[in-house]
Protein backbone atom coordinates (compact mmCIF):
# COMPACT_ATOMS: atom_id res chain seq x y z
CA UNK A 1 0.00 0.00 0.00
CA UNK A 2 2.71 2.37 0.59
CA UNK A 3 4.66 1.41 -2.17
CA UNK A 4 1.70 2.24 -4.15
CA UNK A 5 1.26 5.51 -2.66
CA UNK A 6 4.83 6.47 -3.04
CA UNK A 7 4.59 5.36 -6.62
CA UNK A 8 1.86 7.48 -7.59
CA UNK A 9 3.70 10.41 -6.18
CA UNK A 10 6.55 10.15 -7.99
CA UNK A 11 4.43 9.39 -11.12
CA UNK A 12 3.07 13.06 -10.38
CA UNK A 13 6.25 14.90 -9.76
CA UNK A 14 7.38 13.37 -12.81
CA UNK A 15 4.21 14.84 -15.23
CA UNK A 16 4.38 17.89 -12.90
CA UNK A 17 8.47 18.64 -13.90
CA UNK A 18 7.25 17.53 -17.67
CA UNK A 19 4.77 19.83 -17.51
CA UNK A 20 6.76 22.84 -16.23
CA UNK A 21 9.93 22.00 -19.40
CA UNK A 22 7.01 21.93 -21.83
CA UNK A 23 5.62 24.99 -20.71
CA UNK A 24 9.39 26.41 -20.42
CA UNK A 25 10.47 25.56 -24.33
CA UNK A 26 6.78 26.53 -25.56
CA UNK A 27 7.08 30.09 -24.18
CA UNK A 28 10.60 30.02 -25.77
CA UNK A 29 9.47 29.21 -29.18
CA UNK A 30 6.02 30.80 -29.37
CA UNK A 31 7.39 33.04 -31.48
CA UNK A 32 7.77 29.77 -34.49
CA UNK A 33 4.20 28.47 -33.21
CA UNK A 34 2.84 29.99 -36.24
CA UNK A 35 5.46 27.94 -38.66
CA UNK A 36 4.64 25.08 -36.97
CA UNK A 37 1.23 25.36 -37.95
CA UNK A 38 1.65 25.96 -41.18
CA UNK A 39 3.50 22.69 -41.39
CA UNK A 40 1.16 20.84 -39.87
CA UNK A 41 -1.41 22.57 -42.62
CA UNK A 42 0.59 21.20 -45.64
CA UNK A 43 1.35 17.66 -43.93
CA UNK A 44 -2.22 17.20 -43.60
CA UNK A 45 -3.40 18.93 -47.34
CA UNK A 46 -0.79 17.08 -49.32
CA UNK A 47 0.33 13.55 -46.96
CA UNK A 48 -2.47 11.58 -49.34
CA UNK A 49 -0.39 12.87 -52.31
CA UNK A 50 3.14 12.02 -50.97
CA UNK A 51 2.11 8.54 -49.41
CA UNK A 52 1.12 7.18 -53.19
CA UNK A 53 4.16 8.69 -54.82
CA UNK A 54 6.65 7.24 -52.22
CA UNK A 55 4.67 3.94 -51.60
CA UNK A 56 3.48 3.21 -54.94
CA UNK A 57 5.27 4.90 -57.06
CA UNK A 58 8.45 4.38 -54.94
CA UNK A 59 9.47 7.72 -55.49
CA UNK A 60 12.36 8.41 -52.96
CA UNK A 61 10.93 10.35 -49.82
CA UNK A 62 13.40 13.08 -49.61
CA UNK A 63 13.56 14.34 -53.18
CA UNK A 64 9.74 14.10 -53.05
CA UNK A 65 9.24 16.37 -49.82
CA UNK A 66 11.34 18.66 -51.33
CA UNK A 67 9.45 19.00 -54.38
CA UNK A 68 6.49 19.67 -52.50
CA UNK A 69 8.02 22.25 -50.43
CA UNK A 70 9.05 23.55 -54.25
CA UNK A 71 5.47 23.78 -55.28
CA UNK A 72 4.45 24.92 -51.64
CA UNK A 73 7.09 28.11 -52.43
CA UNK A 74 5.68 28.74 -55.97
CA UNK A 75 1.89 28.32 -55.77
CA UNK A 76 1.76 29.80 -52.03
CA UNK A 77 4.70 31.54 -50.87
CA UNK A 78 5.71 33.74 -54.22
CA UNK A 79 1.94 34.85 -55.45
CA UNK A 80 1.44 36.48 -51.39
CA UNK A 81 4.84 38.02 -51.61
CA UNK A 82 3.94 40.10 -54.99
CA UNK A 83 0.66 40.91 -53.65
CA UNK A 84 2.02 41.80 -50.74
CA UNK A 85 5.01 44.28 -52.55
CA UNK A 86 2.31 45.21 -54.58
CA UNK A 87 -0.09 46.53 -51.71
CA UNK A 88 3.51 47.96 -49.62
CA UNK A 89 4.61 50.09 -52.69
CA UNK A 90 1.00 51.69 -52.76
CA UNK A 91 0.86 52.12 -49.46
CA UNK A 92 4.00 53.67 -49.23
CA UNK A 93 3.31 55.93 -52.14
CA UNK A 94 0.13 57.22 -50.40
CA UNK A 95 2.42 57.87 -47.06
CA UNK A 96 4.67 59.49 -49.13
CA UNK A 97 1.79 61.90 -50.36
CA UNK A 98 -1.23 62.10 -48.09
CA UNK A 99 -3.24 64.53 -49.88
CA UNK A 100 -5.06 62.97 -51.22
CA UNK A 101 -6.27 59.92 -48.84
CA UNK A 102 -6.50 63.37 -46.16
CA UNK A 103 -9.05 64.82 -48.89
CA UNK A 104 -11.14 61.07 -49.07
CA UNK A 105 -11.30 60.78 -44.97
CA UNK A 106 -12.25 64.41 -44.64
CA UNK A 107 -14.97 64.09 -47.65
CA UNK A 108 -16.47 60.67 -45.80
CA UNK A 109 -16.15 62.83 -42.54
CA UNK A 110 -18.62 66.02 -43.78
CA UNK A 111 -20.75 63.01 -45.58
CA UNK A 112 -21.55 61.31 -42.59
CA UNK A 113 -21.87 64.62 -40.81
CA UNK A 114 -24.27 65.49 -43.11
CA UNK A 115 -26.23 62.20 -42.93
CA UNK A 116 -26.49 61.77 -39.21
CA UNK A 117 -25.74 65.72 -38.20
CA UNK A 118 -22.96 63.92 -35.79
CA UNK A 119 -19.51 64.57 -36.17
CA UNK A 120 -18.71 60.82 -36.61
CA UNK A 121 -15.23 61.20 -37.33
CA UNK A 122 -13.92 63.82 -35.21
CA UNK A 123 -9.77 65.13 -35.78
CA UNK A 124 -9.31 63.32 -33.71
CA UNK A 125 -10.28 60.43 -35.12
CA UNK A 126 -9.10 61.18 -38.02
CA UNK A 127 -5.76 61.67 -36.56
CA UNK A 128 -5.93 58.09 -34.78
CA UNK A 129 -6.27 56.93 -38.37
CA UNK A 130 -3.52 58.42 -39.90
CA UNK A 131 -0.79 57.91 -37.42
CA UNK A 132 -2.26 54.61 -37.40
CA UNK A 133 -1.99 54.47 -40.88
CA UNK A 134 2.02 55.77 -40.71
CA UNK A 135 2.70 53.20 -38.81
CA UNK A 136 1.62 49.99 -40.67
CA UNK A 137 4.54 49.75 -43.30
CA UNK A 138 7.51 50.26 -40.51
CA UNK A 139 5.14 47.23 -38.22
CA UNK A 140 5.45 45.10 -41.36
CA UNK A 141 9.34 45.81 -41.73
CA UNK A 142 9.74 45.30 -38.24
CA UNK A 143 8.21 41.93 -38.28
CA UNK A 144 9.58 40.87 -41.53
CA UNK A 145 12.06 38.58 -39.89
CA UNK A 146 9.69 36.93 -38.02
CA UNK A 147 8.31 36.05 -41.06
CA UNK A 148 11.03 34.87 -42.88
CA UNK A 149 11.68 32.42 -39.46
CA UNK A 150 8.37 31.17 -39.37
CA UNK A 151 8.53 30.47 -43.58
CA UNK A 152 11.56 28.77 -42.86
CA UNK A 153 10.46 26.54 -40.06
CA UNK A 154 7.16 25.84 -42.25
CA UNK A 155 9.84 23.89 -44.68
CA UNK A 156 12.21 22.85 -42.31
CA UNK A 157 9.10 21.01 -40.24
CA UNK A 158 6.99 19.96 -43.29
CA UNK A 159 10.17 18.53 -44.68
CA UNK A 160 10.63 15.74 -41.69
CA UNK A 161 7.04 15.36 -41.45
CA UNK A 162 6.53 14.54 -44.70
CA UNK A 163 9.75 12.29 -44.87
CA UNK A 164 8.79 10.46 -41.15
CA UNK A 165 4.85 10.71 -42.07
CA UNK A 166 4.10 6.97 -41.05
CA UNK A 167 5.82 6.51 -37.95
CA UNK A 168 4.97 9.83 -36.52
CA UNK A 169 1.50 9.09 -37.23
CA UNK A 170 1.98 5.55 -35.47
CA UNK A 171 3.78 7.19 -32.49
CA UNK A 172 1.30 9.81 -32.08
CA UNK A 173 -1.62 7.30 -31.67
CA UNK A 174 0.33 5.08 -29.06
CA UNK A 175 0.89 8.51 -26.94
CA UNK A 176 -2.66 9.46 -27.20
CA UNK A 177 -4.91 7.54 -24.37
CA UNK A 178 -8.05 7.03 -26.39
CA UNK A 179 -9.72 4.42 -27.58
CA UNK A 180 -8.78 3.68 -31.50
CA UNK A 181 -12.01 4.61 -31.91
CA UNK A 182 -12.00 8.28 -30.71
CA UNK A 183 -8.22 8.88 -31.84
CA UNK A 184 -9.53 8.35 -35.98
CA UNK A 185 -12.50 10.57 -34.63
CA UNK A 186 -9.68 13.14 -34.05
CA UNK A 187 -7.64 12.41 -37.10
CA UNK A 188 -11.21 12.74 -38.95
CA UNK A 189 -11.83 15.82 -37.10
CA UNK A 190 -8.49 17.75 -38.23
CA UNK A 191 -8.15 16.70 -41.73
CA UNK A 192 -11.82 17.69 -42.56
CA UNK A 193 -11.75 21.05 -40.71
CA UNK A 194 -8.33 22.53 -42.17
CA UNK A 195 -8.99 20.88 -45.50
CA UNK A 196 -12.32 23.01 -45.32
CA UNK A 197 -10.77 25.98 -44.15
CA UNK A 198 -7.06 25.85 -45.59
CA UNK A 199 -9.29 25.40 -48.93
CA UNK A 200 -12.48 27.11 -49.03
CA UNK A 201 -11.80 30.33 -46.74
CA UNK A 202 -8.69 31.08 -49.60
CA UNK A 203 -10.57 30.20 -52.54
CA UNK A 204 -13.97 32.31 -50.97
CA UNK A 205 -11.91 35.29 -50.28
CA UNK A 206 -10.11 35.41 -53.92
CA UNK A 207 -13.54 35.05 -55.46
CA UNK A 208 -15.23 37.84 -53.75
CA UNK A 209 -11.92 40.13 -54.44
CA UNK A 210 -12.14 39.20 -58.33
CA UNK A 211 -16.01 39.69 -57.62
CA UNK A 212 -15.10 43.34 -55.88
CA UNK A 213 -12.68 44.16 -58.78
CA UNK A 214 -15.21 43.68 -61.40
CA UNK A 215 -17.07 45.99 -59.65
CA UNK A 216 -14.61 48.53 -59.05
CA UNK A 217 -13.90 48.81 -62.33
CA UNK A 218 -17.50 48.88 -63.53
CA UNK A 219 -18.31 51.78 -61.26
CA UNK A 220 -15.50 53.35 -62.05
CA UNK A 221 -13.06 53.29 -59.01
CA UNK A 222 -9.47 54.42 -59.43
CA UNK A 223 -7.03 51.63 -58.86
CA UNK A 224 -9.52 48.93 -58.89
CA UNK A 225 -7.33 46.10 -59.15
CA UNK A 226 -5.34 46.91 -55.64
CA UNK A 227 -8.91 47.55 -54.28
CA UNK A 228 -10.17 44.58 -55.63
CA UNK A 229 -6.66 42.44 -54.05
CA UNK A 230 -7.80 44.39 -50.58
CA UNK A 231 -11.38 43.38 -50.24
CA UNK A 232 -10.40 39.89 -51.43
CA UNK A 233 -8.27 39.80 -48.14
CA UNK A 234 -10.43 41.23 -46.22
CA UNK A 235 -12.71 38.68 -46.88
CA UNK A 236 -10.92 36.53 -44.88
CA UNK A 237 -13.29 38.22 -42.29
CA UNK A 238 -16.76 36.87 -42.64
CA UNK A 239 -20.13 39.03 -42.63
CA UNK A 240 -18.87 42.34 -42.03
CA UNK A 241 -14.99 42.05 -43.99
CA UNK A 242 -15.63 43.30 -47.21
CA UNK A 243 -17.88 46.06 -46.80
CA UNK A 244 -14.79 47.18 -44.37
CA UNK A 245 -13.56 48.39 -47.95
CA UNK A 246 -16.46 48.88 -50.32
CA UNK A 247 -18.91 50.74 -47.24
CA UNK A 248 -15.95 53.80 -47.34
CA UNK A 249 -15.88 53.97 -51.00
CA UNK A 250 -19.81 54.03 -51.54
CA UNK A 251 -19.81 57.14 -48.81
CA UNK A 252 -16.53 58.69 -50.89
CA UNK A 253 -18.87 58.48 -54.34
CA UNK A 254 -21.62 59.89 -52.19
CA UNK A 255 -19.79 62.74 -51.03
CA UNK A 256 -18.91 63.17 -54.74
CA UNK A 257 -22.14 64.05 -55.61
CA UNK A 258 -21.56 60.96 -57.29
CA UNK A 259 -25.46 59.43 -56.44
CA UNK A 260 -25.99 56.80 -59.23
CA UNK A 261 -22.13 55.27 -59.21
CA UNK A 262 -22.56 55.32 -55.22
CA UNK A 263 -26.03 53.80 -55.34
CA UNK A 264 -25.07 51.08 -57.71
CA UNK A 265 -21.76 49.92 -56.33
CA UNK A 266 -23.61 49.56 -52.51
CA UNK A 267 -26.29 47.91 -54.25
CA UNK A 268 -23.59 45.44 -56.39
CA UNK A 269 -21.68 44.59 -53.19
CA UNK A 270 -24.48 43.96 -50.77
CA UNK A 271 -25.77 41.68 -52.92
CA UNK A 272 -23.58 40.00 -55.20
CA UNK A 273 -20.47 40.44 -52.78
CA UNK A 274 -22.27 39.55 -49.52
CA UNK A 275 -24.24 36.88 -50.75
CA UNK A 276 -21.38 35.10 -52.14
CA UNK A 277 -19.96 35.11 -48.93
CA UNK A 278 -23.21 33.62 -47.29
CA UNK A 279 -23.55 31.68 -49.88
CA UNK A 280 -20.02 29.77 -50.28
CA UNK A 281 -19.53 29.54 -46.52
CA UNK A 282 -22.54 27.79 -45.91
CA UNK A 283 -22.35 25.42 -49.15
CA UNK A 284 -18.26 24.88 -49.78
CA UNK A 285 -17.39 24.46 -45.79
CA UNK A 286 -20.41 22.62 -45.38
CA UNK A 287 -19.77 20.22 -47.67
CA UNK A 288 -16.06 19.56 -47.22
CA UNK A 289 -15.31 19.48 -43.70
CA UNK A 290 -19.14 19.84 -42.07
CA UNK A 291 -18.25 23.11 -41.02
CA UNK A 292 -20.54 25.36 -39.11
CA UNK A 293 -21.09 28.91 -39.74
CA UNK A 294 -21.04 29.81 -36.24
CA UNK A 295 -18.03 27.79 -35.87
CA UNK A 296 -16.19 29.92 -38.46
CA UNK A 297 -16.90 32.99 -37.15
CA UNK A 298 -16.56 32.16 -33.52
CA UNK A 299 -12.82 30.21 -34.64
CA UNK A 300 -11.87 33.09 -36.59
CA UNK A 301 -12.59 35.80 -33.37
CA UNK A 302 -10.32 33.64 -31.01
CA UNK A 303 -7.92 31.31 -33.93
CA UNK A 304 -6.90 34.92 -35.34
CA UNK A 305 -5.77 36.47 -31.65
CA UNK A 306 -4.33 33.16 -30.59
CA UNK A 307 -2.40 32.38 -33.60
CA UNK A 308 -2.16 34.97 -36.33
CA UNK A 309 -2.29 34.29 -39.83
CA UNK A 310 -2.88 31.09 -39.46
CA UNK A 311 -5.85 31.26 -37.00
CA UNK A 312 -8.40 31.03 -39.72
CA UNK A 313 -7.49 27.44 -39.86
CA UNK A 314 -6.58 26.74 -36.29
CA UNK A 315 -9.02 28.91 -34.82
CA UNK A 316 -12.15 26.86 -36.15
CA UNK A 317 -10.27 23.68 -35.48
CA UNK A 318 -9.92 24.96 -32.15
CA UNK A 319 -14.15 25.56 -31.62
CA UNK A 320 -14.61 21.90 -32.95
CA UNK A 321 -11.91 20.26 -30.92
CA UNK A 322 -13.45 21.52 -27.69
CA UNK A 323 -17.14 19.98 -28.98
CA UNK A 324 -15.18 16.60 -30.10
CA UNK A 325 -13.58 16.05 -27.05
CA UNK A 326 -16.75 16.96 -25.06
CA UNK A 327 -18.35 13.62 -26.46
CA UNK A 328 -14.92 12.00 -26.75
CA UNK A 329 -15.36 12.21 -22.96
CA UNK A 330 -18.58 11.08 -22.75
CA UNK A 331 -17.69 8.20 -24.99
CA UNK A 332 -14.48 7.09 -22.96
CA UNK A 333 -15.99 7.46 -19.39
CA UNK A 334 -19.32 8.28 -19.09
CA UNK A 335 -20.67 5.01 -19.42
CA UNK A 336 -23.94 3.84 -21.07
CA UNK A 337 -26.85 6.70 -20.78
CA UNK A 338 -30.17 4.94 -19.24
CA UNK A 339 -33.29 5.80 -21.22
CA UNK A 340 -35.86 7.58 -18.96
CA UNK A 341 -38.44 6.08 -20.88
CA UNK A 342 -37.60 2.01 -20.95
CA UNK A 343 -39.17 0.39 -24.39
CA UNK A 344 -41.83 -1.39 -24.24
CA UNK A 345 -41.91 -5.05 -25.10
Amino acid sequence: MVSDFNNRIRQIAFLLIVTALAVIVFKQLYIFFPGFLGALTIYILCRRYYFHLTEQRKWKKGLTAVLFMFLFMACIVAPVYFAGQMIFQKITLILENPDQINHAIDAISAQLREWTGQDLLTREATADIRKRAAGFIPGILNSSATMLGNLLMILFLAYFMFKNGRFMEERLEHFIPLKHKNIQSLADETCGMVRANALGIPLISLIQGLVALLGYWIFGIEDFVLLGLITGLFAFFPVIGTAMIWLPLVIFLFSKGETGKAIGLAAYSAIIIGNIDYVARITFLQKVGNVHPVITILGLIAGLKLFGFWGFIFGPLLISYLLLLIRIYRSEFGGDVKSPHPPST
